[in-house]
């Protein structure tokens, strides 16, 4: 008995123990390939237009603070809400950028931190940084909170610690803009 794969001349389809693992294998590879495709789809930028600086907030995936999510400013202009593994960027002119936040909190139940509650009664925008921007230059702001929701900061990090934080996370979605009236 011949344990090895052979062809079938009439139909060009493979013969044997192993005629399931060929299409297997070609499977895979297109998997892969699709993947290779949306992760490079997927990658962050990492160097401004001219003129512009690049401005970057992440969010590490982490449980403590995973109930909450901040609906994040830049000068003013909603960028994104982080959740948990995402990140956002946006270019800006040179000066000073003020990144603020409202955020929002979403537990099981009527549990709320007292800062999540006393922030959703203020229904306002809190500065969660405040820097100044080169042109040319890349700013990577590390989101990071208490337990509860509690002490949301943005702290700046080194650039290629901050790039390669940021590249294991995927984009957050787009802000939902409001309607314009008419």
């Amino acid at each position: 008995m011949q344990t090895t794969a052979m062809m079938d001349a009439a139909n060009g389809r493979a013969k044997g123990p192993f005629r399931f693992l060929v299409p297997l294998l070609l499977a895979g590879c297109a998997l892969a390939s699709a993947g290779m495709a949306s992760a490079e789809a997927a990658k962050p930028p990492s160097t401004p237009s001219a003129g512009k600086a690049l401005v970057c907030l992440y969010r590490p995936s982490k449980f403590i603070g995973s109930a909450s999510h901040d609906s994040l400013y830049v000068n003013g202009t909603l960028l994104a809400t982080l959740l948990n593994g995402e990140y956002a960027c946006t270019e800006v002119a040179a000066g000073t950028v003020v990144v603020s936040g409202l955020q929002k909190a979403y537990y099981a139940g009527a549990i709320m931190s007292s800062v999540a509650a006393l922030d959703d009664m203020k229904k306002k925008e809190n500065e969660r940084a405040r820097i100044e921007v080169e042109a040319g230059k890349s700013y990577y702001l590390k989101w990071s909170s208490e337990a509860m929701g509690a002490n949301i900061k943005l702290i700046l990090q080194d650039s290629s610690v901050g790039a390669k934080e940021m590249s294991k996370l995927h984009p957050s979605k787009p802000p939902e803009q409001p309607e314009e009236k008419k």
